[in-house]
């Protein structure tokens, strides 16, 4: 038998998706016996792998690095599913959308920051100048994945309850494209 070659990522969200992935205790490993974990937070593949069957995707695309990783994993993979409510909508990542992202930069980075004394208080006044090494790239706003890529499933749910999760990975390893309708909400 060939087993489910299943990658799954987050993009821009809090892996509270994936922590319900978890939340199937045991009967995670009934599933994962017909799963090859090819990619993944909860494995140690640091690149996308040639080829996936199933993708799991949380989150929205909020950055550049975000909006290249969707368009390699949508070449790379069968079946696209876009996982949680942050991936379908941008849900809590489109929050920031109202502002531009320079002041969600400084806000993040500069504003927030634990500053020295001698560094000041923080006020915009008193704001440097500053350029982050690491920190990717903003996109001007974060919105869902199918705005970037086709998705062939939608798993709404902030996150989505395991049982369905449970459900949408059996389905997917008995080789059938699951049909979510009143399974999954939008926020439960």
């Amino acid at each position: 038998m060939n087993r489910l070659r299943l990658a799954t990522t987050w993009l821009d969200g809090c892996s509270g998706c994936h922590m319900s992935l978890l939340d199937l205790d045991e009967a995670l490993l009934d599933i994962l016996a017909g799963v090859e974990m090819v990619y993944g937070p909860l494995v140690d593949v640091k690149d996308f792998p040639a080829r996936a069957d199933v993708t799991l995707v949380e989150g929205a695309v909020g950055s550049e690095a975000d909006r290249r990783h969707i368009l390699e994993i949508r070449e790379r993979t069968g079946i696209l599913v876009s996982f949680g409510d942050c991936a379908v909508t941008a849900n809590v990542p489109a929050m920031r959308n109202r502002f531009p992202v320079e002041a969600v930069i400084a806000r993040a980075y500069v504003d927030n920051a634990d500053r020295h004394p001698a560094a000041g208080d923080g006020a915009a006044a008193e704001r440097p100048a500053f350029a982050f090494t690491g920190v990717p790239r903003l996109c001007p706003t974060a919105r869902p994945v199918h705005e970037f890529v086709p998705v062939d499933v939608f798993v709404p749910g902030c996150p989505p309850a395991a049982a369905v999760i449970a459900w949408l990975l059996t389905e997917l390893v008995a080789g059938r494209t699951p049909e979510i309708g009143g399974r999954s909400r939008f926020g439960a």
